[in-house]
């Protein structure tokens, strides 16, 4: 099977997570794809491969006679794709020798400019991969999922050397979920890379730390005429509490290192409000500082109002993957070089977002980020190509062969 054939059988099937759901996985529509994988990954030589009863998939590639004392690698991708779109089918378009120029998206009244994604004319000439405007495509992360599978049959047909590998898919990445419940004794590895990132040759190692944080106001409510010094309205509490936080640090208006404060959602009325927000920053330090910025804004508002006036709850989510990974650089190196073998220059830029990496690396196994040659995701103009699939593919069989060198 070639790699735009797995690709395409791929991101046809559906596989939306859902994240109001407590299931794991949070929708069993995932296992269709998971037990097709199982398999494909049997299929092509991956004897042991795997789902359990969550929806987790593992496989191994046992090592060449004589390289079993290499250090165990893993490579990992998500089945899931957002939960958006999630009830519409998938429609693929090609475009072969693609001209570098605005993208009409079948009959969806969707366009894919060239003003609004300016690497798109970078991409002249290759074949690209679209929706048809009325979904996502699926490349996230279905295209790690190829890329991973496409390596593994190409080191094992060719006969390529190499030391033992771990393969595992997973569900719910889109609702934040899959590290949850991810069994690292049967993956087996040292070190690991999740092939979920965007344009190839990516190798990230570095990611907001994040949490998220809501305000619940509780109001006086009493009749507007006798409400004079007695009432007090939720609902502008709540709009004085986000007037305190600085207005240029939101997501609209930073990028890099630069933190911010999001504002998800907000409701309620006279009586009671609550405002929910993510909180991120690449820095601990300007992390501790943003969720003690929220805790004073607490303080000041219960001591103009009356104690017991907002209640602030800040949950954390994920940290710096960085902090766990310099320790383990050579798992960077190792990819920066392979990136390096496949023609292309490695980028580092910070990811301004989570990873399952994250997650994971805290949980002892590092794992940065690979690239898949994708963009745009998580909506009907996400776009890849099949060259940055292929070189992304190469990259992964770079990985194995360094490691076994």
């Amino acid at each position: 099977m070639t790699l735009l054939d797995r690709f395409l059988k791929y991101v046809r099937i559906p596989t939306s997570s859902d994240d109001k759901s407590d299931s794991v996985p949070t929708t069993g529509k995932q296992f269709k794809l998971a037990d097709i994988l199982v398999e494909d990954m049997k299929e092509i030589g991956i004897e042991d491969a795997h789902r359990d009863g969550m929806c987790y998939i593992y496989g191994h590639i046992p090592a060449t006679p004589g390289y079993e004392n290499r250090t165990r690698i893993g490579f990992i991708a998500h089945m899931d794709t957002s939960p958006d779109f999630s009830d519409f089918p998938v429609n693929p378009q090609i475009h072969e020798n693609y001209n570098g120029e605005d993208i009409v998206l079948s009959d969806s009244g969707r366009v894919i400019e060239t003003a609004q994604f300016p690497h798109l004319k970078a991409l002249k000439g290759k074949t690209l991969i679209t929706t048809d405007g009325h979904t996502l495509l699926g490349a996230d992360d279905k295209s790690g999922v190829s890329e991973i599978l496409h390596a593994a049959d190409t080191i094992l047909k060719d006969g390529i050397p190499h030391g033992p590998v771990s393969i595992a898919f997973t569900p719910d990445e889109e609702v934040g979920t899959s590290a949850d419940n991810f069994d690292l004794e049967a993956f087996g590895a040292e070190l690991a890379y999740t092939v979920d990132g965007g344009p190839e040759g990516e190798v990230v190692f570095e990611n907001f730390n994040a949490c998220s944080a809501v305000f619940e106001v509780k109001g006086f409510n009493i009749h507007p005429g006798e409400a004079k010094d007695k009432m007090i309205n939720a609902c502008l509490v709540a709009m004085e509490i986000n007037s305190m936080l600085p207005s240029g640090e939101t997501p609209r208006h930073t990028e890099g290192y630069e933190g911010f404060f999001h504002l998800c959602e907000m409701g309620g009325d006279c009586e009671k409000a609550y405002l929910q927000y993510i909180v991120r920053d690449h820095r601990a330090e300007n992390f501790k500082a943003r969720q003690d910025t929220l805790l004073h804004i607490e303080k000041i508002i219960n001591e103009k109002y009356g104690t017991g006036t907002v209640a602030l709850t800040i949950r954390q989510s994920y940290r710096n993957m960085e902090e766990m990974i310099r320790p383990a650089f050579r798992v960077v190196e190792a990819a920066n070089l392979a990136v390096e073998r496949a023609g292309l220059v490695p980028t580092h830029e910070p990811i301004r977002g989570g990873t399952d990496g994250a997650r994971l690396s805290f949980m002892g196994l590092p794992t940065p980020n690979l690239g898949t040659g994708g963009y745009a995701f998580h909506g009907p103009y996400e776009h890849i190509t099949l060259e940055g699939m292929e070189k992304s593919a190469e990259i992964i069989e770079n990985i194995i062969i360094i490691f076994t060198e």
